[in-house]
C-alpha cells in the first residue's frame, strides 16, 4: 500500500510535473510564436517603406532618412550604423554632436551652390571636385563664416552689404542707385568706386578711369568739368551712363576760368608756329573756353590718370601737320603731368618737330609713347616720269603712305587727312592722280578723295589687329580765312570772340560725307573723332598773326597779309580733341556693373 501510494504519489508528482512542463513548454513556444510573428510583420512593413519611401516621406521624414541615400550610399558601415540607431534611439549617444546643424534637406531641394552631400558630420563630409570661382562667388567665400560653424543656409546666403570689401564688384541686386548727371559738374568725387582691370580689344587698360598716381585720389570718379553752378561728381555709373548716350560734338563753347589745362609758355615743346602766347598775343580769352556738350559734361583730361592708363603702350598720331597740332598738345599734357620731366624726351633729340617723316616722345617711367607720322594724304605721295622724261609729282590713290608698317601695330592709332585735299593741285586734279602707271588727265576732287579713302580703309581693314588696337578718325579742322585763303591774303586776326549762333557755321564738308560713307563700309570698328562743327565755332582760335616771332622782311612790310587761320594757338582748341580722345578711351573700357 505504501508502494502504491508512492507510485501514485510518484506517479502524481510527475503528473504534476509533466503537466507543469507542458505548460512552460506551451508558454516559450507562444512567445516565440509571436516574437518570430511580430518579426516578420516588421520586416515586411520595413521592406514596404524601404521601397516606397518617397509616399512615405511626407508623413514619415525621419523614418525615411534612414534609408535615404545620404546615409547609406557612398558612406561606410558606421555611417549608416549610426543614422540607424539614431533613428530607434534619438536621445542616446550617437546622436550628432554640433546641435546647430538642420536636418538635412531632401536631395531635391539641396542649392545648386552647396556642396554638402554626405551625412552632417564634418568628418565624413564628401566634397566636391575644385572648380574656378567668379569674383562674386569669392566676394561671398570672403565673407562667410568659419567653415565649422556654416549652415546651409549661411553656405550659399551673400554677406551683408557692410561686410563686402572694397573694390569687390557689385552685381545688378547690389548695385546703388545713380544720381542725376545733369547737376553733377564738380570736379570734386565721392569716395571709392570699383577699381577694375580688364581688357581693351585685347590691350590691356585699366578700367578704373581714376588716376592710381598724382593729382587725384586713387578711389574718387572720373571728376567732370565744371560749370558755374554748383553739383556732384558723378559716380562711375552715372558718368559712364552720361558719355555713353551723348553725342561729344553737338555742344557750345562756355567760359570756363579753370583752362587751360597746362599753363601758357609752361611747355617748351610747342612749335614756334602754335605758340601764341611767346609770339606776343596779347588776349587770353580763347585760353578759357572750354567745351560743352549739349547732354553732358566731358570729364576733364587727367593727364596723370591716362599716363597711368596708358603704360606699356603706344599711341601714335598720323596725318597732315593738324595731327601734328593734336600730338603736341597731347605731349604737353602729358608732360606736365609727370613729375621727372627729364624722363620725357623724344626719341631722337629734337626739339623741332617740322621737316621729319616721323617724331615719337618717350614717357620712360610708363613705358609709354606719344607718335606723330606725317602723312597729309594718308596715301603716297609720288613720282613718275612725264612725256617729256622728266619727273612730275603725283598723287598714288591706290598705295597707302609708306610710313603705314611703322605704326599698324600700335595700341591707339588716330588718323586724318583734309586740308591738303584744298590745295590748287589736288582741287584741280590735272595730271596729278595716279593709279598703277594710268595718270588721270582730269579726276575730280572728290572722287580722288573717295579713291584714297577706299585704299586707307582696305589697308586698315587688312593690316590692323582689331584685338589689339583701337582706331581713331579725326575729321576735318575748320578754316576761318577771310577775304583770300592761306596763300592769298586771307585774314582771321580781327577775330577775338567765337561764333556763337549756329546760323553762322558753314555747311558740313562734302568730303568728310564721303569719309562717313568709307567708314560704314569697313570690317574694322573705326571711331569717328567728328570735331568740324566745334572747331567752326571758334574763329578766335587760331595764330593769325602771331604765327612766328622772326619775320621776313616781306611780312614785315605786309604782316596782314600772311595769317595763318587753318591751325590752332597752343593752349587751345587741339586741347579738347585731346580730352575728347580721353573720354572715348574710358567709354572704350569693359566695365562690370
Amino acid at each position: 500500500m505504501a508502494e502504491v501510494t508512492k507510485y501514485q504519489l510518484i506517479n502524481g508528482g510527475n503528473l504534476v510535473s509533466d503537466v507543469k512542463s507542458l505548460f512552460s513548454i506551451l508558454k516559450t513556444r507562444r512567445t516565440m510564436a509571436f516574437a518570430y510573428g511580430f518579426m516578420l510583420a516588421f520586416v515586411v512593413f520595413t521592406a514596404f517603406l524601404a521601397f516606397n519611401s518617397s509616399s512615405t516621406s511626407s508623413y514619415l521624414p525621419s523614418f525615411s532618412n534612414i534609408f535615404s541615400g545620404r546615409n547609406f550610399v557612398g558612406s561606410n558601415s558606421s555611417n549608416g550604423g549610426s543614422g540607424f540607431l539614431s533613428y530607434l534611439f534619438p536621445n542616446g549617444s550617437v546622436q550628432q554632436s554640433n546641435p546647430a546643424i538642420p536636418p538635412m534637406a531632401p536631395e531635391g531641394d539641396l542649392p545648386r551652390s552647396s556642396n554638402v552631400t554626405a551625412p552632417p558630420r564634418p568628418s565624413t563630409v564628401e566634397k566636391e571636385p575644385p572648380r574656378v570661382k567668379n569674383r562674386t562667388e569669392e566676394s561671398v567665400l570672403v565673407n562667410s563664416p568659419p567653415p565649422g560653424n556654416q549652415t546651409l543656409d549661411s553656405a550659399v546666403s551673400p554677406p551683408p552689404p557692410t561686410q563686402q570689401p572694397r573694390g569687390t564688384v557689385k552685381n545688378d541686386t547690389q548695385s546703388t542707385p545713380v544720381p542725376d548727371v545733369t547737376n553733377s559738374n564738380r570736379t570734386e568725387s565721392p569716395k571709392s568706386p570699383p577699381v577694375v582691370d580688364d581688357q581693351v580689344n585685347g590691350s590691356v587698360l585699366k578700367s578704373n578711369p581714376l588716376k592710381n598716381g598724382s593729382s587725384s585720389a586713387v578711389e574718387k570718379n572720373v571728376p567732370t568739368n565744371s560749370d558755374s553752378d554748383s553739383g556732384e561728381s558723378v559716380n562711375q555709373n552715372g558718368w559712364f551712363e552720361s558719355l555713353k548716350n551723348c553725342d561729344f560734338f553737338d555742344g557750345e563753347w562756355v567760359p570756363d576760368d579753370s583752362y587751360p589745362l597746362y599753363k601758357p609758355g609752361s611747355c617748351l615743346l610747342i612749335d614756334e608756329q602754335f605758340n601764341c602766347y611767346l609770339n606776343g598775343r596779347p588776349d587770353k580769352n580763347y585760353q578759357k573756353l572750354r567745351w560743352k556738350p549739349k547732354k553732358c559734361d566731358l570729364p576733364r583730361l587727367d593727364g596723370g590718370r591716362m599716363l597711368d592708363m596708358l603704360k606699356g603702350k603706344r599711341l601714335v598720331f598720323v596725318g597732315d601737320s593738324l595731327n601734328r597740332n593734336m600730338w603736341e598738345s597731347l605731349v604737353c599734357i602729358l608732360r606736365n603731368s609727370v613729375k621727372d620731366q627729364t624722363k620725357v624726351f623724344e626719341a631722337n633729340g629734337r626739339q623741332v618737330f617740322r621737316g621729319e617723316a616721323a617724331y615719337s616722345f618717350i614717357f620712360k617711367d610708363y613705358n609709354f609713347t606719344v607718335e606723330f607720322f606725317v602723312s597729309p594724304f594718308l596715301v603716297r605721295e609720288w613720282e613718275t616720269p612725264d612725256k617729256n622724261g622728266k619727273k612730275k609729282e603725283t598723287l598714288r590713290l591706290d598705295l597707302v603712305g609708306k610710313s603705314s608698317d611703322q605704326y599698324k601695330e600700335a595700341d591707339i592709332i588716330v588718323f586724318n587727312t583734309g586740308h591738303w585735299w584744298t590745295h590748287d593741285k589736288t582741287a584741280k586734279g590735272k595730271d596729278y592722280y595716279q593709279e598703277g602707271s594710268h595718270v588721270y588727265e582730269d579726276l575730280n576732287v572728290l572722287e580722288a578723295f573717295r579713291k584714297a579713302m577706299t585704299t586707307w580703309a582696305r589697308w586698315v581693314d587688312k593690316n590692323i589687329n582689331p584685338m589689339k588696337s583701337i582706331v581713331f578718325f579725326r575729321g576735318y579742322s575748320a578754316t576761318h580765312f577771310s577775304g583770300g585763303q592761306w596763300n592769298s591774303g586771307g585774314q582771321c586776326n580781327s577775330a577775338i570772340e567765337p561764333i556763337k549762333n549756329e546760323t553762322y557755321l558753314r555747311r558740313y564738308p562734302k568730303k568728310m560725307v564721303v569719309l562717313e560713307k568709307v567708314l560704314r563700309g569697313m570690317k574694322t570698328h573705326v571711331t569717328y573723332l567728328n570735331i568740324t562743327k566745334m572747331t567752326d565755332f571758334r574763329k578766335d582760335g587760331h595764330p593769325s598773326i602771331y604765327r612766328k616771332q622772326k619775320l621776313t622782311e616781306e611780312e614785315r612790310r605786309s604782316p596782314l597779309r600772311f595769317q595763318d587761320c587753318s591751325h590752332w594757338c597752343l593752349p587751345g582748341v587741339p586741347d579738347t580733341w585731346n580730352e575728347i580722345l580721353y573720354a572715348e578711351l574710358l567709354l572704350k573700357q569693359p566695365r562690370r556693373t
